[in-house]
């Protein structure tokens, strides 16, 4: 017998989360049902919980998503190319399909994107925008792409927002290439996924900053196991004077900053070499980053905004997880059932105590998967 609610942690308000029974909507030909195995909780999700970004109530969060296919509509299907019971892991964003953005691919900038997990709220149809739940509504213009069955789930759930996005930022757009040097900026999920695909795309040096602090032990660990040639320590270290030793003083081909910290794109225009790359995924918020812009244009230097994954950069990330090359899985340091969302949120935004630090939290909507 088909279900018709599905159990969802619902944010209702600034720091206010509640369980809820939710519509599952009806499946036509053109959309589908995702049954849900694990979804990640994202840096942003804490934003959206504390309110220092807008979204609508009452709003489902979780857009970093992996599950199974529980209903596919005919056409549905043939467009996707998979079927009911296939695992798949699910973009956050999707665009309209006609404006100029969507039809060059770029639709991170429709005008009218949609996607999971803060663009709508649950309490209209179709309901289930929000992967923490245990069912995720798949419209239309859904992007899905299949994954292999043998990845752990804690692979998978890293496929789109965390190593899609960083073949887009430093393949595509960083155009890192055989032989450049690397620097990575943050230890995080994003930096150390990063560290992955600089190695991949033939980097011959990755150098990845991060601090001494017990915060980031497990983080800088992690990066020399993914491939990272250098580790700097900015609290004990001066991160230019370390770069150019590292470099002989040629300094880095590509510099990638996701630390959030203002003062590391300060710094950035003295980082790179002449002519070379600085890409910007860091939100910064309120907080000004005072750049030397004449040194911007005496070294000729490429600055690029870099916000989301593209179709192409997630094919790319899904053969990656598929080959088991990198430990990803390692990434994943806490595990929540739906009921403890909220506790995971805060886990996250280090707001509660743990005994080992969170590189990546993941909520497991419908229990652990054997």
């Amino acid at each position: 017998m088909r279900k018709i609610m599905s159990r969802a942690a619902v944010l209702t308000g600034i720091r206010q989360m509640e369980m809820r029974d939710i519509p599952i909507p009806e499946i036509g030909a053109e959309d589908g049902l995702l049954k849900v195995e694990m979804v990640g909780v994202c840096g942003s999700d804490p934003g959206f919980y504390n309110g220092k970004t807008k979204v609508p109530f009452p709003l489902i969060m979780g857009h970093e998503i992996v599950g199974r296919i529980e209903e596919i509509g005919e056409n549905k299907a043939k467009v996707s190319g998979v079927k009911k019971g296939d695992r798949v892991v699910v973009e956050n964003r999707f665009g309209c399909g006609k404006c100029k953005a969507c039809i060059e691919g770029n639709y991170a900038q429709c005008v009218d994107r949609m996607g999971y997990g803060v663009y709508f709220g649950c309490d209209n149809p179709p309901y289930l925008w929000g992967a923490y739940s245990e069912y995720l509504y798949l419209p239309p213009r859904a992007m899905i792409h299949k994954i292999g069955e043998g990845v752990p789930l804690e692979a998978a759930v890293l496929t789109t927002s965390v190593l899609g996005n960083n073949v887009r930022w430093l393949g595509e757009i960083g155009g890192v290439k055989l032989g450049d040097t690397v620097l990575i900026a943050g230890c995080g999920q994003q930096g150390l996924a990063g560290t992955v695909v600089a190695r991949e795309f033939g980097a011959s040096k990755v150098i990845v900053m991060g601090t001494s602090r017990p915060f980031d032990e497990k983080r800088m660990i992690l990066a020399k196991e993914f491939g990272a040639t250098d580790l700097i320590y900015v609290d004990k270290e001066d991160p230019v004077a370390r770069v150019k030793e590292i470099t002989d003083g040629n300094l880095a081909d590509v510099m990638m900053d996701v630390s959030g910290a203002p003062s590391n794109m300060e710094i950035s225009v003295d980082l790179v070499r002449k002519m070379g790359t600085i890409v910007t995924p860091g939100l910064y918020g309120p907080h000004f980053a005072a750049m030397d812009f004449d040194k911007v244009v005496q070294k000729e230097l490429k600055i690029c905004g870099a916000l989301a994954q593209s179709y192409h950069s997630n094919e790319i990330a899904v053969k990656l997880v598929e080959s088991r090359k990198y430990p990803l899985e390692k990434m994943v340091t806490h595990w929540f059932e739906l009921e403890e969302a909220e506790k995971a949120v805060l886990t996250t935004a280090h707001e509660l105590p743990s005994d080992v630090n969170p590189i990546k939290c993941v909520i497991l909507p419908n229990g652990r998967v054997e």
